[in-house]
């Protein structure tokens, strides 16, 4: 509980250090103070309700669909980033096997769009993806799945009687 409790004070100190740089900044470069302070104010607001949105949005979903829903992100989130790795591979010229390209959502989903950006750091997403690719992100996906499942607690099942 000390470390817990050190890491996350060193946390919110790291912040706070953050904040206090950043308002300095702002006042520093001509903003008045009024609108320093409102400014900084209305961050604290923001956050305090957002923080507060958070926490009893969490306590109202029970903890079994928040660790399968965080298990399945994580999953997502390994499987783009060895299939990134992938293609980084390919294009150092490390990796020459299964390089086709399989299709082009360019056009209707592009990655440097602001959604693409987003599924790209989520999930790996690719609008020009290789054979390579795909067989990397589908086999992490099932490792990933296979993983889970056999370190899954075994589910007692009761049997009645009558």
């Amino acid at each position: 509980m000390t470390a817990l409790a050190a890491v996350v004070g060193l946390a919110v100190l790291r912040e706070g250090a953050e904040v206090v740089l950043f308002l300095y900044g702002i006042l520093a470069a001509g903003t008045s103070s009024g609108s320093l302070f409102l400014g900084g104010t209305l961050g604290l607001a923001a956050g305090a309700a957002f923080t507060a949105l958070t926490y009893y949005g969490l306590i109202s979903i029970p903890a079994r669909h928040i660790f399968t829903i965080t298990t399945v992100l994580i999953a997502l989130l390994a499987a783009g980033m060895a299939a990134q790795a992938v293609q980084y591979l390919d294009a150092a010229g490390l990796i020459n096997v299964l390089s086709g390209q399989l299709w082009d959502s360019s056009p209707w989903l592009p990655q440097d769009g602001i959604v693409g950006r987003i599924l790209h750091a989520l999930i790996g997403y690719t609008d020009r993806p290789t054979e390579l690719q795909l067989i990397t992100y589908l086999a992490i996906l099932a490792v990933m799945a296979a993983l889970t499942w056999v370190a899954a607690p075994a589910r007692r099942t009761h049997a009645r009687t009558v």
